[in-house]
């Protein structure tokens, strides 16, 4: 059994719009096959969810902290 991979490390946590938005699209257009990206950020990026599905990625949220969401973004492989 292969273990997947950690995923990238994407701390945008304070960084102000767009930014977090463009580093995270820019991470993922670098991403391997199976490869995820683990995003930290100061709340919770709406707006990136639209984006996310329209370029065949899902995403699980978690809250970690008052300030501080876990976004962990991969892409929908076709079955």
């Amino acid at each position: 059994m292969t273990k997947p991979s950690d995923p990238r490390e994407l701390d945008a946590r304070g960084l102000p719009p767009p930014e977090p938005m463009q580093r995270a699209l820019e991470t993922l257009e670098s991403l391997q096959p199976g490869e995820q990206l683990r995003m930290l950020l100061h709340r919770e990026p709406f707006p990136l969810y639209n984006l996310l599905r329209e370029r065949g990625y899902t995403h699980r949220t978690t809250q970690l902290a008052e300030d501080t969401y876990e976004i962990l973004i991969w892409q929908i492989t076709p079955e």
